[in-house]
């Protein structure tokens, strides 16, 4: 139960204090008879980690916000591991957004199965130049970053930290499907602004994770879109319809 969870967590020293950042040896102590008593931090005097009495609604509401506390209880104090399966909705809810958007480009009506069959491998294809994209996006960003501060990104865990971070933080690509289904006039502005909010996200999951200013994070997504779209440029230039 949490017992054994916090125990294996406590053993790896994987607690970080969410107002500092610094190790930490436990979130909270037992007296047993259901008596918690939350751990404070030997650095800035602080609760280590306060978002465990808070409710999931209030620190979704936090993350939301781009808190750094709420960052990092998610990434360091949590066993999160949805990170993959996110990912793969995010695509699809991007993917099937482009195929939508092919869909109302095309006049073509005809009911016959080899148009249904094309229209199917359409969205197959977006769905293909999504990940191609967002992998393209990852890449731009680790090249960065290891070129900037190889001493961060060492190791292999460094390395998995981040993208379970850059993933975990790309949620803002679920509200696309309700923009697309609730259409109006300022559909185009909506995804605008989820695209910022995502980017903004993005932002804050590398500096919680490696604990960097807020200058050099931006730097490196500015670096990850320019790698995306040269990517995409350069598929189109050989003759791919991306």
């Amino acid at each position: 139960g949490r017992g054994a969870l916090s125990r294996a967590m406590a053993a790896r020293g994987a607690y970080r204090c969410i107002e500092c950042n610094r190790a930490a040896a436990e979130l909270y102590r037992d007296y047993r008879r259901g008596v918690l008593r939350i751990s404070i931090c030997k650095s800035c005097q602080k609760p280590v980690d306060k978002y465990i009495e808070y409710d999931p609604v209030i620190i979704l509401i936090n993350a939301i916000l781009c808190k750094a506390q709420a960052y990092r209880h998610i990434l360091f104090n949590t066993k999160i591991n949805i990170h993959g399966k996110l990912c793969i909705f995010c695509l699809l809810c991007e993917a099937y957004l482009r195929w939508l958007q092919l869909q109302d480009s095309s006049q073509n009506t005809d009911p016959d199965d080899l148009i249904r069959y094309a229209k199917e491998w359409d969205f197959y294809r977006m769905f293909g130049i999504a990940s191609l994209e967002q992998t393209s996006f990852l890449v731009g960003i680790f090249i960065t970053l290891w070129w900037m501060r190889l001493e961060m990104l060492k190791t292999k865990s460094d390395f998995i930290l981040l993208l379970k971070a850059l993933l975990l933080s790309s949620y803002g690509k679920l509200l696309l499907i309700p923009a697309v289904i609730w259409e109006h006039d300022y559909t185009p502005l909506c995804l605008a602004f989820i695209k910022v909010f995502v980017l903004i996200s993005n932002s804050q999951a590398i500096r919680v994770t490696l604990n960097l200013n807020r200058m050099l994070p931006w730097l490196a997504i500015f670096f990850g879109l320019i790698f995306e779209n040269g990517v995409v440029c350069l598929f189109k230039k050989m003759g791919w319809d991306v």
